[in-house]
């Protein structure tokens, strides 16, 4: 089949018909006279794979061809895209896209951990067959957040990325801000409503949006980043306490995601529940939405905000990429020509002014031993408060101390420290105050 403009269209295999892939489908037919405008030629779907056949999924399938093994789609020679939207960093999913590579096929994927985990492999791969690796929709849903650091930044030196990149996160932190409930019960009514998962392991404990800010260091600074060396902390700690010290001393609680040039070949990079000042437009970025922060030499700092995930800003950011390929238009995967992994610099370097918050035995002296574990690590306190109203029957208390500036290696043992006191209860809750 042939366009008006006389290009045969851009033939499509999708494998994995979730959501994401099911949106793509609906995407492409009803908008499918603008996105041929656009694209310069036809865009059609030609085959499929997903694991069961019989399910309804809402969408005409007819005339489809049907891959039972999803990595048969990279062998189709009927087929010049693969669109892989089934997820994860083994499996499946990583032999379809290497085996599409290899073979020379462009690929367009969702799938941040793959990319993450594998990108500099698979970089290597797309260069050495001449194949294009697309992912915009990996990061962020239908905010453009690769094309603004790849392609809208690309004359810049960039010196910062990041931002709240998973929306479970913060709708739980927005709703225990707002409500003064704990996380469990907010955690509950997340999946309820279907912003969690049934096991929201991953999106709690900040794996999903550290793959994420890997994935936006790597095209920043130019080279895929060792993602074992990113930092990475999630909410499943946070209280609702915290949220009330949080109030009180003027800051919110987001799970901020954060990387930082500090060399030429150095970065600093972490994922983690952070104090950010009330004032902060970050701040105000609530509920399901995502924000994605820059800060160029030349540029200065930029935020863009919006629905970071859902079928249809997803499928709408894979679909932005399957036109780009119609267009002719494919760059490097991380912008320039690969280069070895980057390393993070370790938790002990980090620095910056902490919260502190402690669970403590209401009984006489416990502030001075808390001083004193403070002072024997060089920490300089800058405030502290008590919360009488979370007074437990058991004469516990919480009190929130928040430090001058200082390094982590001294907060890690500060914390030593207090765990060993008598008079302190449970692991003390660390929190990075960051500016933004």
């Amino acid at each position: 089949m042939s366009g008006a403009s006389g290009k045969p269209a851009l033939r499509l295999g999708i494998a994995g018909l979730g959501t994401v892939g099911v949106g793509v489908l609906q995407l492409l037919r009803d908008n499918a006279a603008a996105i041929t405008a656009r694209a310069g030629r036809p865009i059609e779907v030609v085959a499929v794979s997903a694991r069961d056949r019989t399910r309804d999924r809402g969408v005409d399938l007819a005339g489809l061809r049907w891959h039972d093994d999803a990595a048969a789609l990279a062998a189709d020679d009927g087929i010049d895209v693969v669109l892989e939207l089934i997820g994860g960093a083994e499996g499946t999913a990583r032999t379809l896209v290497e085996s599409a590579l290899s073979r020379g096929r462009d690929v367009v994927t969702a799938n941040k951990a793959l990319l993450a985990l594998h990108g500099a492999h698979l970089a290597r791969m797309a260069r050495e067959s001449g194949a294009a690796l697309l992912f915009e929709a990996s990061v962020a849903g239908g905010i453009p957040a690769i094309k603004l650091v790849r392609e809208g930044l690309a004359a810049d030196r960039l010196l910062r990325v990041g931002g709240i990149l998973n929306g479970t996160c913060n709708y739980i932190l927005t709703t225990m801000r707002d409500t003064g409930r704990d996380f469990d019960d907010v955690l509950s009514e997340a999946q309820a409503l279907g912003y969690a998962e049934v096991d929201p392991s991953t999106d709690v404990d900040g794996w999903d949006a550290a793959h994420k800010l890997a994935i936006l260091a790597g095209l920043a600074f130019g080279q895929p980043v060792a993602f074992d060396g990113l930092h990475v902390d999630g909410i499943r700690a946070i209280q609702a306490c915290d949220q009330h010290f949080a109030r009180e001393l003027g800051y919110r609680i987001k799970l901020l995601g954060t990387a930082r040039r500090t060399g030429d070949d150095a970065i600093e990079a972490w994922m983690r529940p952070c104090f950010v000042p009330k004032n902060a437009p970050i701040a105000h970025v609530d509920g399901v939405f995502n924000a994605v922060v820059t800060e160029g030499a030349f540029s200065g700092p930029m935020l863009i905000e919006g629905r970071g995930a859902g079928a249809g800003p997803t499928a709408s950011a894979v679909v932005a990429d399957v036109i780009d390929l119609a267009r002719g238009t494919a760059l490097p995967v991380w912008g320039v020509a690969p280069k070895a992994e980057i390393a993070c610099a370790p938790r002990s370097a980090l620095g910056g002014e902490y919260y502190l918050r402690v669970i403590v035995r209401d009984r006489p002296g416990v502030v001075a031993d808390i001083a004193a574990a403070l002072r024997d690590a060089g920490v300089s306190l800058r405030a502290l408060s008590q919360h009488d109203a979370a007074r437990e029957p058991g004469g516990t208390v919480p009190l929130a101390l928040v430090t001058h500036h200082t390094t982590e290696a001294a907060m890690i043992s500060v914390i030593s420290a207090l765990e060993a006191l008598e008079s302190v209860v449970g692991t003390p809750l660390l929190l990075k105050i960051e500016t933004v």
